[in-house]
């Protein structure tokens, strides 16, 4: 009896640490490639001028890495290029409103969403975005309207939903 009870806690523990050693690997490959992405973009910037789709992936790697204001010079790059697609700028703007929205720059990130939803109306991602925003600036029924627009793109959407529901408990019981 103690012998199996010895064996079955022995498997378990050989179990829990490969799949832990599993977890582990994964997120070390993962790691690896991005710094390997990460030098390889700043190398080759640092020889050429490089496309907005490379600025962009830059900047998002910097994004990812927690990196705001290196993040913001690459995609204030790639915004330069004179023939930028519409769909790669709307992206570059959310990421930059994104960037500045982590540094409380509040202001600066609607400006950015704002740009990112006129060139694509029903970009979801951005609308969000711009209606935390606005949130955060206590601009309750600008928000309000935001999320309906998500709403109308995507009636699905439980995060707009969620947000819907407490702004309008908000905006008709305000605390004092």
């Amino acid at each position: 009896m103690t012998e199996s009870l010895t064996v079955t806690y022995l498997l378990v523990l050989i179990v829990l640490l490969g799949g832990a050693s599993w977890f582990v690997l994964r997120q070390v490959l993962r790691t690896r490639r991005t710094e390997l992405s990460l030098t390889n973009l700043q190398q080759k910037l640092a020889k050429e001028k490089g496309s907005p789709e490379d600025y962009y992936e830059l900047g998002s790697i910097l994004l990812s890495k927690k990196l705001y204001a290196q993040a913001i010079v690459q995609f204030q790059k790639a915004l330069k290029s004179k023939t930028l697609a519409p769909d790669l700028a709307a992206l570059i703007y959310n990421a930059l409103g994104y960037a500045h929205s982590t540094q409380d720059q509040y202001d600066l990130a609607l400006r950015q969403y704002k740009e990112a939803v006129k060139l694509v109306p029903d970009y979801v991602i951005a609308l969000k975005n711009l209606g935390f925003a606005y949130e955060r600036k206590q601009l309750l029924s600008e928000a309000m309207e935001v999320y309906q627009q998500v709403l109308a793109a995507d009636p699905k959407d439980s995060v707009a939903q969620k947000r819907v529901d407490s702004l309008q408990k908000r905006i008709l019981s305000p605390t004092p």
